[in-house]
């Protein structure tokens, strides 16, 4: 059984810089598919960035390249995506996922493609 939980959000002024973190998974973490999706208010919920089965290629919303990095600790099974120079815009509930299908490059935004999910934090950038 897969439990997520993510951890990190928090309020913060545009500028500053959030690490969120996801843990809960039951065996190494390069047998999943993991994912970053977030929900603004009012709006749906869109991909944010990937990590693809094995751990070897990563994946980004265009927009958010060179801000938002996915990354992984593999001793402690946690995935985390660093977020930098974070805007108003980046406010929204933040989502891991993941699956323990390995999925092609142009399906990992699909959040229908994840079998587990974790409550969300959230994240407010604010002045």
């Amino acid at each position: 059984q897969v439990q997520l939980l993510e951890s990190g959000g928090g309020l913060v002024h545009p500028g500053a810089s959030l690490r969120l973190s996801c843990a809960g998974f039951e065996r190494a973490f390069t047998g999943y598919t993991i994912a970053w999706f977030r929900q603004p208010p009012g709006k749906d919920r869109e991909f944010v960035a990937a990590v693809k089965r094995g751990g070897t290629m990563m994946s980004y919303k265009n927009s958010l390249k060179g801000r938002f990095t996915i990354s992984k600790d593999n001793a402690k099974n946690t995935l985390y995506l660093q977020m930098n120079s974070l805007q108003p815009d980046d406010t929204a509930d933040y989502y891991c996922a993941a699956t323990s299908r390995g999925l092609i490059t142009s399906s990992l935004a699909g959040e229908h493609e994840y079998d587990y999910w974790g409550p969300g934090t959230q994240v407010t950038v604010s002045y």
